[in-house]
């Protein structure tokens, strides 16, 4: 335990968490996440399949998320997500997050982790507007299929309520998300919309106000990039 905190202390103590006063942080997260599922929808083997993201209610990122561990493990990331307004199924406002777990088991090395999850059903977005969501916990949580292939399956087969998709730039043993807590980033919704707001007010309750303009480029990027389809 007490290795594990000594990690989490150095993490939330580093300048590379640091929150900007202006909201340059956030830019450079959303501008960030876009970048990643950019990458990883331009790649036909590992592509997410457009039915099942066409389905998702919301989708979650965390570009770089940070894992360490030697036996006792370590994560911290800062995130985003976005809800599909139920109307027109467009992406809405960006409400930022942050994770932070630990971890026990077999497990060595250092990690960065690009995170993409969608959530799938009702109740995992209910969850994920609850003040702190727990991956693996009371929402089922599964590794999403990918590639040119996985079409059929996702359309027939999956059943899950969040579905997860990584792509790893370091090496680790003994990977896994479950047990990450997801929280709202009050201070970063402070810095990007001037208010101190959850993501439960930005994501349901629409309470961001004017949304500043890199904030509309993400709604359009990633409209683009995880189109709506009606029908679905």
């Amino acid at each position: 335990m007490k290795t594990l905190s000594i990690i989490l202390t150095l993490f939330f103590a580093s300048p590379l968490w640091a929150q900007g006063s202006d909201g340059a942080q956030q830019r450079k997260l959303l501008r960030t996440g876009q970048l990643v599922l950019e990458e990883i929808q331009n790649s036909p083997d590992h592509k997410i399949p457009a039915g099942l993201i066409a389905k998702a209610k919301a989708i979650i990122v965390f570009p770089t998320m940070v894992k360490v561990g030697f036996f006792v493990g370590a994560r911290y990331g800062k995130g985003f997500a976005s809800v599909r307004a139920k109307e027109s199924g467009e992406w809405g406002a960006p409400a930022f997050l942050y994770t932070a777990g630990g971890s026990f088991g077999f497990q060595f090395g250092a990690e960065a982790v690009d995170l993409i999850l969608l959530v799938m059903t009702q109740r995992g977005l209910e969850g994920l507007l609850s003040e702190k969501f727990t991956l693996g916990g009371d929402i089922a949580l599964a590794v999403g299929p990918v590639g040119r292939h996985a079409e059929a399956a996702a359309d027939v087969f999956m059943q899950g309520e969040i579905y997860s998709y990584s792509r790893a730039k370091g090496i680790f043993g003994g990977i896994s998300v479950k047990g990450t807590v997801i929280t709202s980033d009050v201070d970063a919704n402070q810095a990007y919309y001037g208010k101190p707001l959850t993501a439960e007010n930005i994501l349901l309750s629409n309470q961001a106000g004017e949304v500043p303009e890199s904030g509309k480029q993400f709604i359009k990027i990633f409209n683009h990039l995880a189109p709506y389809k009606k029908g679905k």
